[in-house]
């Protein structure tokens, strides 16, 4: 199933901006080294939710903002995804095969390359994210690179990813197991919400609202993805359904239950809407977003 047909128009349309973007801003795979640049493509144009570059452009355009701009911070937030998620799905990471209904990047390119091209992407978001024009001044630019670079590092996606693989066949805590993810999937969904803001010249308060959605929503996303991995087909999600279990890695279904997953999740989602409640009518596509976090199919 193509994740692209659980949105509306205006998200399929912001989609198809983002590939386009994506595109262009990737090494053509001619060009030496060409097994590198392959690798990089192939890891991400191989399809994908865009829920990242999404919130970057949603957050904007609830604020009245539209530039040429936003798609540096919308590929620079899906190059570090894409790069995590080859680096996470290495063999002594969570060693995985499958990706987006597709053997996964070193599958196919081998580990010394798919690693090669993980540090690639990310260098490359970064890239995009300090070239000029990318924000709309030189202050505004600087929180924007923090904001990535925090939620890359130890306090983000790298120290999530070490809970992560500390936390096997341990027993955590509701609050535990929320910090875990918070940190692996939610840092860079809070930094995409954020860019985008940053970009349309958000005030703090507006920040501060914003940032309540997006944490809502990452931990959202998380929950129904666990509750997928229990209810879920391979061939569905695009990855291997009842891995987590098979795994004995702690997740949302496996400590609280199933039924309790569902309530937390639209608890969550409760949250995010009542977040961005003072947009209105201009938050419309953020909280399409957050329902589909929650909602999703795969």
């Amino acid at each position: 199933m193509n994740p692209n047909t659980e949105l509306g128009p205006a998200l399929q349309a912001l989609i198809q901006r983002a590939e386009q973007a994506l595109d262009a801003c990737l090494p053509h795979a001619e060009q030496a080294p060409a097994e590198l640049h392959r690798a990089m493509r192939y890891a991400v144009l191989g399809g994908g939710k865009r829920l990242r570059p999404l919130l970057v452009y949603a957050a904007a355009h609830a604020l009245g903002h539209d530039d040429a701009a936003l798609d540096d911070a919308a590929c620079a937030v899906e190059l570090i995804h894409a790069y995590s998620l080859v680096h996470d799905d290495l063999p002594a990471m969570d060693d995985d095969a499958l990706r987006r209904g597709r053997p996964t990047c070193h599958i196919v390119y081998g580990e010394a390359m798919a690693i090669l091209a993980g540090d690639a992407l990310q260098a490359l978001a970064f890239e995009l994210l300090a070239a000029p024009g990318a924000a709309p001044d030189a202050a505004t630019g600087m929180r924007m690179l923090h904001a990535l670079g925090r939620a890359c590092g130890a306090e983000g996606m790298a120290g999530g990813q070490a809970l992560d693989l500390a936390a096997v066949g341990c027993k955590l805590t509701l609050a535990e197991l929320e910090h875990m993810h918070a940190c692996k999937t939610g840092a860079l969904i809070r930094a995409s919400v954020q860019l985008g803001a940053l970009a349309a010249g958000a005030d703090e308060t507006t920040l501060a609202a914003l940032d309540r959605y997006a944490a809502a929503v990452g931990l959202a996303f998380q929950v129904r993805d666990d509750i997928l991995d229990v209810e879920g087909e391979s061939a569905v999600i695009g990855k291997t359904a009842g891995k987590d279990a098979a795994a004995d890695k702690p997740t949302f279904s496996s400590i609280i239950g199933l039924e309790a997953s569902r309530v937390h999740l639209a608890e969550l989602t409760a949250v995010a809407l009542e977040a961005i409640a003072p947009l209105g009518a201009r938050g419309e596509l953020l909280a399409e977003l957050a329902h589909y976090a929650a909602e999703r199919l795969r």
